[in-house]
């Protein structure tokens, strides 16, 4: 890539909107810059569009991100996210449960993903052992927890997950809007982990 490249000015904005230097960069960013890929402005939009929300607060999408972000080992993104969730009140022990909650679903969707796979009643017998006490009592409250797995769990990609956690967010009141922007969010920031790292 040359040094020289030079973003766009709506690519140098949406940096600048991520609290990133004007001299960031990433091998995906300059491809698409020099490309001139149509899709970056979509990118852009589909990130900006994902703070409007009539199901979550600021918040919430802050505390989701961050999660979210962990999920994705995506640094850059968990710091901008750890400053909205302070910006809009979060606690220190609201921000470690979010990256808490990605690291239990992580192991959660792994173990639970191969049950589902191999379908088998010696594995479905045999106990998990994996500690989960953080669920009993979450700080951040059980229905928005509940959210946090969900998101993590679809872009891990565990069906047996996401179904539970969703009939769980359901019996506890959740609108389907609201899983549905929670799913949204995770897929947006899931996409933007692979040009912004």
């Amino acid at each position: 890539m040359e040094a020289t490249l030079t973003y766009s000015e709506s690519t140098q904005e949406f940096l600048e909107f991520l609290k990133l230097d004007k001299d960031f960069r990433t091998e995906s960013l300059d491809t698409l810059e020099e490309g001139k890929s149509r899709y970056l402005a979509d990118l852009k939009l589909n990130f900006k569009n994902s703070f409007e929300s009539d199901y979550l607060t600021k918040k919430e999408i802050a505390l989701l991100g961050i999660s979210l972000a962990a999920n994705a080992g995506n640094t850059i993104l968990r710091e901008f996210f750890k400053n909205n969730a302070q910006q809009e009140g979060a606690s220190v022990e609201e921000i470690a449960e979010g990256i808490a909650c990605a690291s239990l679903l992580s192991a959660n969707n792994v173990f639970y993903r191969f049950r589902h796979f191999m379908n088998k009643d010696k594995y479905n017998e045999i106990p998990a052992r994996i500690k989960m006490n953080i669920m009993a009592r979450p700080v951040t409250g059980k229905e928005f927890f509940e959210l946090m797995s969900l998101a993590v769990s679809a872009v891990n990609g565990c069906e047996m997950c996401v179904t539970s956690h969703e009939k769980s967010l359901l019996e506890l009141g959740a609108k389907e809007e609201r899983v549905f922007e929670a799913v949204r969010l995770a897929a947006v920031i899931t996409s933007l982990s692979k040009v912004i790292y």
